[in-house]
């Protein structure tokens, strides 16, 4: 490793103003005018690949926004790892809470400042720098390696899982690494081992069809806000169990290693609530918030709205009322039979006096959940632990990463998350920002992965 180190050390100036020039380009998924910004991201990606040595290198059409595929297969004997990354972002708003431009990135410190630099553009060019060191010191890899970017995760990566599953034979692979993922602190490390599933749905409620006068019609009709209010107020108990007939049913119980494990992570209550402002913790009886929040489903209410809601007064008894919802789904629940329940239940416990229309969308998934003895989580443990001085924690997550499952299905391939965010680092929110020394870390990392896993019969 002495000679890739001293290789990535010569060349860390050069990779920063790469990294800035990455980050400047605007690749929001969401919105449709930045369509070709994300393909100008792609490019940027194809390019990048080209010099860093991959072969076979191309950016391929999903019906959607693209994906970038390249490969280095000359390992005989090896395994073949998949590595995974995303080079969308989430949209920039609120923009007046930037302290400077979201796509102007800039460092300062130890700091690296733009959208899209810890999730994920950040971490996944990691992975492309790791793979152009160890083919420019040794002339090889020590493992067949393939990558796989795509534009779309933002947005539930809704083509990908067509194009994974008509490109079974190209993405053929032992095990997929995501870098889509980080470290516990920037003295502990982690491996997520699991990830929950997500569905979800858009109730629109209509009541009188027009807004009316609230004194002229008031106390004969049935209000749509008031009617929303008591429709998602049955769908949870006031101490916060889920309510809807069956949603528990396909739910894998918690073993106590797995209680065991989530406990061994350090959770501060009061230093977490602190941090978010609140006064008081809630949720499912019988669980740790930190079960809840990583193994436990849930059920929330993301958007609620309808009536008059500008300044001042407006007397109406509104004619619509509006509510969006996401599940958050652990092992074995399925995606479509929740959403089938969440139309019985709307169905059985809408007031009188108003109609429901319950729309899904279409980008749910299932939970994720690697065993803690997988080859490759062991492998990833075992360069954790060189490179902290400590073994890692196995961290669950309340977050989605769709790919990990669609991996699995079409594949038949687990995925290790081996990425080095870190939890404060503001993603999806203003001034996001990556750590310098993450970023170094992460590619010394990447090349010692590789390494190891050169000796797994994945």
């Amino acid at each position: 490793m002495q000679q890739i180190e001293s290789y990535l050390d010569a060349h860390q100036d050069a990779y920063l103003q790469e990294l800035l020039a990455f980050l400047a380009i605007p690749s929001v998924s969401a919105l449709p005018e930045h369509a070709g910004d994300v393909r100008r991201a792609g490019q940027w990606v194809t390019e990048r690949l080209t010099r860093a040595g991959l072969e076979h290198v191309q950016l391929l059409e999903t019906g959607g926004h693209p994906v970038v595929y390249g490969d280095w297969l000359h390992a005989d004997g090896s395994p073949t790892i998949l590595i995974y990354g995303h080079f969308d972002t989430q949209p920039a708003d609120p923009l007046e809470l930037w302290e400077r431009p979201p796509f102007a990135p800039y460092i300062e410190g130890d700091r690296i400042y733009a959208r899209g630099v810890s999730d994920n553009k950040g971490n996944m060019f990691i992975a492309i720098l790791a793979v152009e060191a160890l083919l420019a010191t040794r002339g090889a890899l020590p493992v067949n390696v393939k990558l796989l970017f795509e534009g779309q995760e933002e947005i539930g990566s809704p083509q990908l899982p067509a194009f994974i599953q008509g490109h079974r034979e190209l993405l053929a692979c032992d095990l997929a690494l995501s870098t889509d993922s980080g470290q516990y602190s920037e003295s502990e490390p982690a491996i997520t081992v699991g990830l929950k599933g997500i569905c979800g749905v858009q109730l629109d409620m209509r009541g009188p069809n027009r807004d009316v006068h609230s004194g002229v019609y008031g106390g004969a009709i049935q209000n749509p806000l008031h009617a929303m209010a008591r429709l998602l107020a049955s769908m949870r108990s006031p101490e916060g169990k889920i309510l809807v007939q069956g949603f528990y049913d396909g739910v894998r119980p918690l073993t106590p290693q797995d209680r065991a494990d989530i406990a061994a992570v350090p959770f501060d209550e009061q230093a977490y609530m602190d941090d978010l402002g609140v006064t008081d913790l809630f949720g499912e009886p019988g669980y740790t918030a930190r079960e809840r929040a990583w193994a436990r489903p849930t059920l929330e209410v993301n958007g609620l709205w309808g009536g008059f809601t500008g300044e001042g007064t407006k007397t109406v008894i509104p004619s619509e009322a509006h509510a969006k919802i996401t599940c958050r789904l652990v092992p074995d629940q399925d995606p479509a039979q929740i959403v089938e329940l969440l139309r019985r239940h709307v169905a059985m416990h809408t007031p009188p006096g108003v109609t429901v229309t319950v729309t899904s969308s279409d980008n749910g998934s299932r939970a994720y959940l690697i065993p803690a003895d997988h080859p490759g989580v062991q492998a990833a443990s075992e360069v954790l632990a060189a490179l902290y001085g400590r073994q890692p924690y196995l961290e669950r997550t309340g977050g989605s990463v769709p790919v990990t499952t669609f991996f699995q299905a079409y594949l038949g391939v687990y995925t290790v998350s081996f990425g080095f965010g870190l939890p404060d680092e503001r993603i999806h929110s203003p001034n996001e920002f990556f750590r310098r020394s993450s970023f170094r870390r992460g590619q010394t990392a990447y090349a010692m992965l590789m390494d190891r896993l050169a000796q797994e019969a994945l």
